[in-house]
């Protein structure tokens, strides 16, 4: 880890000298402490809309550091999208570097909405579930601020040391219902054999289980990866949920009668949820 912050630090060094650039910071499962030697490390680069750092700037240090010194590394801002609004992905000591845009006053938005309890679902590539807005929540709230000089990061960092009761009712409300309702949508398809749809409708229901015991356990959720690994260190978790979602999502069936058996095992487990709301 002392590796791995010293290298951060150095880099966010060089970002902090950038005009516009108002605060970097670690984040990923390097900010969590769930990292495995492997993992990359990504760095949060916050902004304010109105004064957004070069591209130019950003893509000449992208290039200087990158150890291929590869030209154009860093995107355009909204790049990858308009949550996870671009960045770069640069080698650097032999090692993967991520940088991430973040808009501080998308992100100051999305904290008072998460606060006063309305979550949203987005779009996104690399999100399977989709992005929620609470991400940004959870990202700064582990994230280590490693360049913050007017302690921006730090005063919206504040704003999440407790997990909103808003947050924590809305997620539970909204997805404990989808969850229930994506089987039950699925059940004409299953007797059809239709395992795209049927799959895709098994996903859809632990996606959103895992964002009610996440609010449950009032722990932040910032990726579908390793989320279902998570949930086996909660206190409030069906018994053998991450061993029933595995089973099924790995062979959720071929024809009707395990189709069928797929939905049925599902709906136990949102019955289990369900009992510990």
């Amino acid at each position: 880890m002392k590796t791995i912050l010293k290298r951060a630090e150095r880099i966010a060094s060089r970002l902090g000298r950038i005009e516009g650039v108002v605060a970097v910071a670690l984040g990923g499962s390097w900010a969590r402490g769930a990292a495995l030697p492997d993992s990359d490390i990504d760095l949060g680069i916050y902004y304010y809309p109105d004064h957004r750092p070069a591209i130019a700037a950003l893509r000449q240090l992208a290039q200087e550091l990158d150890d291929r010194h590869l030209p154009d590394t860093a995107t355009d801002f909204g790049g990858w999208g308009p949550w996870i609004n671009g960045g770069g992905w640069l080698e650097i000591d032999g090692g993967r570097v991520d940088w991430i845009y973040r808009d501080l006053n998308l992100v100051s938005q999305v904290i008072d909405d998460c606060r006063a309890g309305r979550p949203t679902c987005h779009y996104q590539p690399g999100h399977p579930h989709g992005f929620h807005n609470h991400i940004y929540m959870g990202e700064v709230y582990y994230c280590h601020a490693l360049h913050d000089p007017q302690a921006t990061l730090a005063a919206l960092k504040a704003l999440t040391m407790n997990y909103p009761p808003h947050l924590k009712r809305a997620l539970i409300d909204k997805h404990l219902w989808e969850a229930s309702f994506a089987l039950d949508t699925s059940s004409k398809s299953a007797e059809r054999g239709d395992t795209f749809y049927v799959s895709g409708a098994l996903f859809r229901c632990v996606a959103c289980l895992t964002q009610v015991l996440f609010a449950l356990n009032e722990h932040y959720f910032v990726n579908e990866k390793g989320a279902i690994k998570t949930i086996e260190s909660f206190d409030l978790r069906p018994v053998g949920f991450s061993k029933t979602v595995a089973d099924v999502l790995a062979q959720p069936g071929a024809n009707a009668a395990q189709l069928r058996t797929s939905i049925q095992q599902f709906r136990e487990l949102v019955q289990a949820v369900q009992q510990l709301c």
